[in-house]
């Protein structure tokens, strides 16, 4: 009789066990990460752009806590997600990649193919979160060959042969593929997934070609902008910007009409800057037209990197914070772990802001450096390699382009739009800015 009891209680426990795994697993959080491409950080509603018709995007960043002064980790897209994914900076991811090349021997004639494929070999963030139970979907921009690379479950990214890159459209596919349609032509394989995963908690990548060229935006957007006192190129990316937030507005309709609303955890980053004032025209001059203002993409200016970064969680993150701590996007993927009681990789960058959203009056990181690889060119569309490095603190924007042999240092307090140089007149500033980017490049073995 007495081993019987212990027997019954034994399995009564491991019942009990299973019970409050597969219940926690439950109450486990969707998490949605939302990611505009060349999505300027001043064209929002939500940032004083009230020229910029936002509504769903302004109530987002109501909903939960805003960080004003977000920065990507480099001046164009793949890089930056790459760091989203791996919650790296992409000077130790590329350092990495080059590792594995070489411990795998990779032939020289082979190198590139092995690039597009590398971030198989990372713990990237759907990776760590299927160890919860979590069911991944990759939709929109990606560059990583396919959805599998990052470790998704499902996508719409699914690569290419090598025929297909002697073809005109294999740059397309090299972006995206398939998954270039999400909210510029369809929302269907994002509910799809969510109508098959409701069982278990989910993990979505959204990132729609938006409001990134072609400025081709629906009427129904175009002629919100069509009779303003502005430019033309400025009403057709202001459309492609209000044609990503209903994008938006649609996603959070459908999640609370299945009940998958008030659980889920949304964020939202840019993936580089972008520059289109409404008295700029960039329509007849090509660069330009595909790359924005001179102080966004593929420049080194404030702009050419900052983001707003949204974390917002209905009834689990109070409602209506901001905050002007400078953040990295890095910290995004440390946070959502965080967030769910994850051990955040020891090979991490970022850090948790968990802290910060709980209590926006704490400091963030004191300051932020990046580099910059590429570059805008008159030559070149996709720009020209350099070496070029940026730093952000509280009160200065300092820009060093060893390449060009320029240095620039920008009053953020005075001058947030970059257009006065200020090196000359504070040599200490700049030396003690020097100082900082040659101790972060020692750490890098740079």
């Amino acid at each position: 009789m007495r081993y019987t009891l212990i027997i019954l209680a034994v399995c009564f426990t491991v019942i009990s066990c299973e019970r409050e795994v597969a219940t926690s697993d439950k109450e486990l959080p969707n998490i949605i990460l939302l990611i505009g491409d060349d999505q300027g950080y001043p064209y929002f509603g939500f940032m004083g752009a009230d020229y910029v018709k936002t509504p769903n995007m302004d109530q987002l960043a109501k909903s939960g806590t805003l960080f004003t002064n977000g920065y990507v980790s480099q001046n164009h897209c793949r890089p930056s997600l790459q760091t989203l994914m791996t919650g790296t900076l992409p000077i130790d991811y590329n350092q990495n990649v080059d590792r594995l090349i070489e411990e795998k021997s990779i032939p020289e004639d082979s190198i590139v193919n092995f690039r597009h494929h590398a971030m198989q070999y990372f713990k990237t963030l759907p990776k760590i979160l299927s160890q919860k139970g979590y069911k991944s979907f990759q939709g929109g921009k990606w560059w990583e060959f396919n959805y599998q690379n990052g470790g998704f479950d499902e996508g719409k990214t699914t690569g290419w042969n090598k025929g297909d890159k002697e073809k005109k459209d294999w740059f397309l596919k090299f972006m995206g593929g398939e998954g270039r349609k999400l909210a510029r032509a369809t929302m269907e394989p994002v509910y799809d997934f969510v109508e098959a995963n409701k069982e278990d908690p989910f993990f979505i990548w959204f990132a729609p070609e938006l409001p990134h060229y072609p400025f081709d935006a629906p009427d129904k957007y175009y002629n919100i902008y069509k009779d303003e006192d502005m430019t033309e190129s400025a009403k057709r990316y202001y459309a492609n910007c209000t044609w990503f937030d209903d994008g938006i507005g649609e996603l959070i309709r459908y999640l609370k009409e299945q009940d998958e609303f008030d659980n889920t955890l949304f964020v939202y980053v840019n993936d580089n800057g972008w520059e289109q004032e409404p008295d700029q025209e960039f329509r007849h001059d090509s660069l330009r037209w595909h790359n924005g203002g001179d102080k966004g993409k593929l420049s080194i200016y404030d702009q050419s990197f900052r983001t707003p970064i949204i974390f917002s969680w209905n009834g689990k993150i109070e409602a209506g914070k901001r905050s002007n701590a400078l953040m990295h996007s890095a910290d995004i993927p440390a946070t959502i772990l965080d967030y769910l009681d994850i051990v955040i990789p020891e090979n991490y960058f970022g850090r948790s802001y968990k802290a910060l959203i709980e209590d926006t009056s704490k400091a963030g990181r004191d300051i932020i450096i990046g580099q910059a690889t590429q570059m805008r060119s008159e030559d070149d569309m996709m720009g020209m390699k350099i070496e070029a490095y940026w730093a952000r603190t509280e009160n200065w924007f300092f820009q060093w382009n060893i390449t060009l042999e320029t240095i620039a240092l920008f009053d953020m307090n005075e001058d947030p739009n970059n257009d006065h140089n200020l090196a000359e007149t504070y040599p200490d500033i700049v030396k003690d800015f020097k100082a900082k980017i040659e101790a972060w490049k020692r750490e890098r073995n740079l």
